[in-house]
């Protein structure tokens, strides 16, 4: 492959739709070049997303990518044109996590596609939260039912299966694509014979069961703001995992009164939820006999992220 352009041809979102490499150059002028078009189609932080891509077409850990930057780019292979579609579809705001099909997790990879929503840093702190709050209620090595509902890609689910192989974990969620992807990670992961699933409506699976922990991220951007959200969230990420009603707050409002299904109630609940919406949440849990101890924890930016609560 050989041909000459300067890395920014067609007629996109800002003027450009087509991604071609002036070839031939090196991997360091590869990632410029496509740095650059990124960064003309309106993508932030171009340059990492850009080199993230080209890490992923030319399979390379990120000291070895360093080490070889200077390095003619391969023309004998398919990573030109691989790296050329990727930043296309880049471009065009598809997330760099859909088009490499991975996303790390608390240390873990996890395989993500376009019917899950894509696990986010803050909720690491909801696994760790939950953590800490379960090592003062039971020991370590206690067996416990465990339930994530809307698993999605399974994060947190396969994570705290992980973490804390005694728990009996179930991820459920009412997508059955999003169970395949998920399954998918428990077994790469290893933690898929120690976990249940579950297909239905919230607690609705649960009916007649009972549970020590209940865990949820569930959708919480009120729908009339979803049209506002980065192309990035609003254009590619499923709707389904982020519409939470007129005010952000419906699945809440579902999984509380549906704790009256199950057997025996929660000892432990821990929920991720949005802007301004800890303060309500606690409310809710509160009134739900969860006050024990009941605790909201912010995240790195300082914004009330997941709110804890204990039952006596």
């Amino acid at each position: 492959m050989s041909r000459q352009s300067d890395g920014l041809n067609g007629a996109g979102p800002q003027g450009h739709d087509r991604f071609c490499l002036a070839l031939p150059l090196t991997i360091r002028e590869a990632w410029v070049q496509a740095s650059s078009f990124l960064s003309a189609n309106g993508v932030d932080d171009a340059a990492h997303h850009a080199e993230l891509l080209l890490r992923h077409v030319l399979r390379m850990e990120r000291t070895e990518y360093l080490v070889r930057l200077m390095d003619e780019f391969p023309e004998a292979n398919e990573a030109g044109a691989l790296y050329e579609e990727a930043i296309a579809r880049r471009a065009l705001g598809e997330p760099t996590q859909y088009i490499i099909g991975e996303q790390y997790f608390y240390g873990l990879p996890f395989a993500v596609t376009s019917d899950v929503l894509i696990p986010r840093p803050e909720t690491e702190l909801l696994v760790e939260a939950l953590l800490e709050e379960a090592g003062c209620l039971w020991q370590d090595d206690a067996t416990l039912a465990v339930a994530d509902i809307g698993t999605g890609s399974g994060a947190i689910a396969c994570t705290l299966a992980h973490e804390r192989p005694a728990w009996r974990v179930t991820a459920a969620d009412i997508s059955p694509a999003a169970l395949v992807v998920a399954r998918r990670n428990a077994k790469s992961l290893g933690v898929a014979e120690r976990m249940l699933w579950q297909q239905g409506d919230l607690l609705e699976p649960f009916a007649g069961k009972r549970l020590d922990i209940l865990v949820s991220n569930p959708p919480y951007i009120p729908a009339e703001d979803i049209a506002g959200l980065m192309r990035e969230v609003r254009d590619h990420e499923p709707r389904s995992a982020l519409d939470g009603g007129p005010d952000g707050l419906d699945p809440y409002r579902r999984l509380v009164a549906m704790l009256s299904l199950l057997a025996e109630q929660p000892r432990l609940i821990g929920f991720e939820v949005g802007q301004g919406q800890a303060r309500d949440v606690a409310a809710m849990l509160e009134a739900a006999g969860y006050n024990a101890r009941l605790r909201i924890v912010e995240d790195l930016a300082g914004i009330e992220r997941h709110v804890i609560g204990v039952r006596a």
